[in-house]
């Protein structure tokens, strides 16, 4: 099984520096990924814009973001993908993602009243055709595509879409539609779980997910943090602060071992405070959690 360490930002702001800084540390410390996930209503950088950047700064690098999918252009989705896989030199990695689905933020996508979950399912159904170079003839949320291809395709064969969530519908469209779960807010026992779920249900729909394409994001301090953090971290679930997020080297370490038992492999771990820059940051994570990389 392939351990693998990847590192996520999700406030990295459009400046240019920042983002040298943070993608030049992860590539000099050998990080497998990078991870930028795309907060459609805050002022975070636009992930696809900065991972065409940070590819050009890089050469071993996986370049890895979150997607929201409803609101997009299927067509112009499919192409930049595409695109940017090629232009990265097929280091892209995808989740797509639904969005977080507050009345503001859907109505601002264009998507209030959407059933966002199987608009994903979808569009995922559209991209592999595209992808697979076929020609595509579908009806969907106004566009329609009368043997539409998109063209050049993606270096990577297939490139691979990973989902997330832990509830029941989540879990069966990884199963009949994903090539991996990328989890969060999981304790190492329900990240198991969810790994078994998933299995079985691909295999009844005559489906494989690979044992290694189970992973899980981690939000985690070096130092403590206040009440209203761990209050807001720890929403809706009642697992104990330290199986979701971890506060010291101990705590990281600890939990990260116990999602590889779980059979978990790939971590994202995400800094919740960033008060002496990436340097120091990521130097702490390059000694502490590194190492499980094989």
């Amino acid at each position: 099984m392939k351990i693998r360490v990847a590192v996520a930002s999700t406030n990295t702001p459009a400046d240019r520096d920042q983002l040298a800084a943070f993608i030049d540390g992860l590539e000099q410390r050998r990080f497998d990924t990078v991870w930028l996930s795309d907060t459609p209503m805050t002022p975070a950088v636009e992930p696809m814009l900065a991972l065409a950047i940070a590819s050009a700064r890089t050469t071993r690098l996986k370049l890895g973001t979150n997607v929201v999918i409803p609101g997009r252009s299927p067509l112009h989705l499919a192409k930049e993908l595409a695109h940017l896989d090629r232009l990265t030199g097929g280091r892209l990695l995808l989740a797509f993602m639904p969005g977080i689905g507050s009345p503001r933020e859907r109505a601002a996508l264009g998507v209030a009243g959407v059933d966002r979950p199987r608009r994903v399912e979808q569009v995922i159904e559209l991209c592999r055709a595209w992808w697979a170079g076929e020609p595509v003839t579908a009806e969907i949320a106004g566009y329609s595509y009368d043997a539409i291809t998109v063209k050049p395709r993606p270096v990577q064969d297939p490139l691979e879409i990973w989902l997330g969530g832990n509830g029941p519908k989540a879990l069966r469209s990884t199963a009949t539609h994903a090539d991996g779960w990328l989890g969060s807010r999981a304790t190492p026992a329900e990240a198991g779980a969810n790994r078994t779920i998933i299995q079985a249900v691909a295999d009844e729909a005559g489906r494989t997910i690979d044992d290694d394409h189970f992973g899980i994001s981690i939000p985690y301090s070096r130092n403590p943090v206040a009440d209203e953090v761990v209050a807001a971290t720890l929403r809706e679930t009642t697992a104990q602060r330290q199986d979701i997020l971890p506060i010291g080297a101990d705590e990281v370490v600890g939990l990260l071992r116990r999602h590889i038992d779980a059979g978990i492999t790939k971590f994202v771990l995400r800094p919740m405070t960033l008060t002496d820059g990436w340097d120091v940051e990521l130097d702490w994570l390059a000694e502490h959690a590194l190492p499980l990389q094989n």
